[in-house]
């Protein structure tokens, strides 16, 4: 799919090309055959740098896709157990502090080694993530909210539901607040509304407001009868006081 997409953006751009070439010719006299020439020579220079660049660009995106992957894989490592020394044919970690330090740092270079790429939007949420992860709530909520404003729908919504969790910690109410209402307003498949009305219902058991939280889950439950979120909101619901 991602190689048709490529090619199709290939196709699309080079047919514009083409069309605006087309259109510069038609108001072209035959006494203008020189800058026409002139033009041509110019504009096929002007495709190829543009295909360069393109092309470019992709191959910079494979090559931080796949340091992506390898910050993931950090991400992934088992912790070992309290005390158990560490195997060398085998990678763990100590803690859960230790790993997210490990692959905070692999994915920061992913954001500084790649810039203006995909994955350097996706590396910067887990820059965000990690960072929440140790209790750097500045750096979580500046990566977040970069993340927050990209063009990936999917991502952007991560991104919020993430930095809701962060402003959490930070005590900052009003702001995870308005990020769940945001997201039950445009939900997406990465975040869908029911995750963030049950998130938002969460932080109000939290806050001791009951009658709000209670108002959320049976929501839920009305919007998606006969699921399995709705036999959570359902349970939820009887583990109010």
């Amino acid at each position: 799919m991602r190689a048709q997409t490529r090619h199709s953006l290939k196709e699309d751009r080079f047919s514009k090309a083409t069309i605006n070439a087309a259109e510069m010719t038609v108001h072209w006299t035959v006494e203008h055959r020189k800058t026409l020439i002139a033009a041509g020579v110019a504009l096929i220079v002007l495709i190829a740098a543009g295909l360069g660049v393109w092309y470019y660009l992709q191959k910079k995106d494979q090559e931080a896709s796949v340091q992506l992957s390898k910050a993931l894989r950090t991400m992934e490592t088992p912790i070992r157990p309290a005390g158990a020394p560490a195997q060398p044919d085998q990678p763990s970690f100590a803690s859960l502090k230790d790993r997210a330090t490990e692959a905070r740092k692999h994915f920061q270079a992913v954001v500084d080694q790649y810039p203006h790429t995909r994955a350097s939007d996706f590396a910067r949420y887990f820059v965000g993530v990690t960072a929440s992860d140790l209790g750097d709530n500045s750096a979580a909520e500046k990566n977040l909210k970069e993340v927050a404003s990209v063009h990936n729908a999917d991502l952007a919504a991560l991104g919020k539901f993430a930095l809701a969790s962060v402003y959490r910690k930070m005590n900052r109410d009003k702001d995870a607040i308005d990020l769940y209402k945001q997201l039950i307003d445009k939900p997406t498949t990465s975040v869908p509304k029911s995750a963030a009305q049950m998130e938002l219902a969460s932080f109000y058991r939290e806050k001791q407001q009951t009658q709000e939280a209670k108002r959320i889950y049976e929501q839920v439950q009305k919007e998606n009868p006969n699921t399995e979120i709705a036999q959570l909101a359902q349970q939820k619901i009887g583990e109010l006081k």
